[in-house]
């Protein structure tokens, strides 16, 4: 029995994620699928265009056996704890044998040797970051230039390197094979070049397009009849949930339906306590105190704090924190103590059934089915995790536009989905 792992978003799920998908199948054999799923807020600092259960059911309609939550505290992290969250989860089932992740590289080679020089962190690489760094430049962008000079000088590929370090996939593979080799994980890791556009791409270029280009058509095309041209860039099982959603006044929620919590939160906030928000550092948090001030959307509030030093990204995932209430001692402690506390369960088909039976003997953590029953858990750090995402999931229902779906406490009377011969159920 092998067993193949995917750090997944699907937000929402496109056609490129179905050829991610298929040929990650095809290229590792493997009898069994598991997919860790960032819930409802994704790694960009965003919310999900539509909720954890509905792209659960698109992910299992489309070949996936098991699909696995990644925390809140993970799934809008920078790469590293992101990266980290999910290959825990997957290293703690016991049973995982392939990791396979996309990539614009597409040469594994590539990103070992460079996931390699960050864990070790020659002296003369950490020279050249923080020389990046006191220039006032962003950590992504400092140690980009450090590897290409470290590269330069040891004479690998330089020109790969710096292509390598600017494209967001071959960012989150590195992060991946870093945490299979810090956990020393029996894991092995493989990636598949990306097709079509740039995950960064707005535009809608063909049959395979970007999730980013897929959100942006999405947002403008929602309220219109063009939506439907939306089956030209999603396949039909991610077509039929995405409009069954809209239909029912479920999304798509953006982030400006959070921006009036978020900038009134703020301006009650002291600078102690936004200064206690996770990516907080350097004074940043008079730069926040001020914009809020100053800003009426979460768009302008965004470009009022980025530098070169601060990326958007940054921003807005610290912003998010303020939604969920994660702090920077919870999302510390999370990590001090090794990572996600539990294995939370969206869904499985009749093959993820078998799979989870198998997890009853092999998995580190436990595995959760109903999240009520760990509600008080005598565990305190899975009791703090839990609630926190009970909590964010209670704001992120707040995005729909059906008050009927609004009620708080979902995370704990939502069932799995499941998926037995083709029979959709969420008991």
């Amino acid at each position: 029995m092998t067993v193949l792992g995917l750090i997944v978003e699907y937000n929402p799920f496109h056609n490129g994620h179905l050829y991610h998908l298929e040929e990650a199948k095809r290229l590792t054999g493997a009898d069994y699928t598991v997919c860790i799923m960032s819930g409802n807020f994704i790694q960009r600092g965003e919310p999900a265009i539509i909720n954890k259960w509905a792209r659960t059911k698109i992910a299992l309609m489309s070949g996936a056996d098991l699909v696995i939550e990644l925390p809140v505290a993970y799934s809008m992290a920078s790469a590293e704890y992101f990266a980290y969250g999910a290959v825990k989860l997957l290293d703690s089932l016991g049973c995982v044998d392939y990791i396979c992740f996309g990539s614009e590289n597409g040469n594994v080679g590539d990103l070992e040797i460079i996931a390699d020089v960050l864990i070790k962190e020659p002296e003369e690489f950490k020279s050249y970051l923080q020389e990046n760094l006191s220039k006032g430049y962003s950590y992504p962008l400092s140690r980009e230039n450090a590897l290409e000079n470290y590269f330069k000088n040891h004479l690998y590929k330089p020109d790969i390197i710096l292509n390598t370090l600017s494209s967001s996939n071959n960012i989150l593979g590195i992060e991946y094979i870093k945490a299979v080799k810090r956990l020393n994980s029996s894991i092995e890791f493989h990636t598949i070049k990306r097709v079509s556009n740039n995950y960064n791409n707005e535009e809608v270029t063909g049959s395979i397009s970007s999730a980013t280009a897929v959100r942006k058509f999405i947002d403008i095309n929602h309220n219109t009849n063009s939506l439907e041209d939306l089956g030209n860039f999603v396949p039909p099982a991610s077509l039929n949930v995405l409009m069954d959603e809209f239909s029912a006044g479920r999304g798509p929620v953006f982030s400006q339906h959070f921006e009036n919590y978020i900038i009134g939160q703020l301006r009650k906030m002291s600078l102690e306590n936004i200064k206690n928000l996770p990516y907080v550092s350097e004074g940043l948090e008079n730069r926040i105190k001020k914009a809020a001030d100053e800003s009426g959307s979460i768009e302008k509030l965004i470009d009022e704090i980025a530098t070169k030093r601060f990326t958007r990204t940054r921003i807005q995932r610290i912003a998010f924190s303020v939604l969920t209430g994660l702090n920077r001692e919870m999302f510390e402690t999370f990590n001090s103590y090794g990572g996600p506390q539990y294995v939370r369960i969206l869904g499985f088909n009749d093959n993820g059934r078998m799979l989870l039976k198998k997890l009853k003997s092999s998995c580190m953590l436990p595995v959760i089915t109903k999240t009520s029953q760990y509600k008080n858990s005598c565990n305190p750090l899975l009791r703090k995790m839990l609630q926190l995402e009970a909590v964010s999931t209670d704001l992120y229902v707040l995005g729909y536009s059906n008050p009927i779906f609004k009620k708080g406490g979902q995370d704990y009377t939502q069932n799995p989905v499941i998926i037995i011969d083709k029979v959709l159920s969420n008991n």
